[in-house]
């Protein structure tokens, strides 16, 4: 009896369902800058499934370059982050400790590994944003935070301060 030929094989796989080429309506999945593929791959599920509004497919990736280029200023000056009045999602990520937010609720929604690899990289941010920020020795009057909170916890600025407009 003669052998079917290797691509009449994955012809038929293809047509029961198997090895099924990519789905041309959305686009392929990149990689986030620092994480590997299968992490990369855990956080953009998340954001696809997710049903929180300021989660949306991207963000990590862009909370990520955000919260670096936050931290990671030339200079030797404090840095300070200041509250955007915008509450709309794009504009809400200027502020840097919605963004550590942002990154927080990807933690939390993440498989054990992806987990422990994106907060290895989130620590290692953490560190040097509590090296470029001050302390708030008068957060607890002004605000209530949760206590896990602890990023809104620093010295924060003014908007206008920092745009040279008032």
């Amino acid at each position: 009896m003669p052998r079917k030929r290797p691509g009449a094989l994955r012809a038929a796989q293809r047509r029961l369902g198997g090895d099924r080429p990519r789905s041309r309506d959305r686009p392929p999945e990149s990689r986030i800058h620092g994480l590997s593929a299968r992490t990369s791959a855990a956080v953009h599920r998340y954001e696809a499934v997710s049903t929180d509004y300021d989660v949306f497919l991207g963000v990590t990736a862009y909370a990520l370059r955000r919260y670096r280029a936050f931290v990671a200023t030339p200079g030797r000056r404090p840095r300070y982050p200041f509250l955007d009045d915008c509450g709309c999602r794009a504009c809400a990520l200027r502020d840097i400790r919605h963004v550590r937010d942002m990154l927080d609720s990807v933690l939390r929604h993440l498989p054990p590994r992806p987990r422990a690899e994106l907060g290895r990289l989130v620590a290692a941010l953490d560190v040097l944003y509590l090296e470029r920020t001050l302390p708030d020795p008068f957060v607890d009057t002004r605000r209530v935070w949760r206590p896990g909170d602890w990023w809104y916890r620093r010295l924060e600025g003014c908007r206008y301060a920092a745009t040279g407009t008032v």
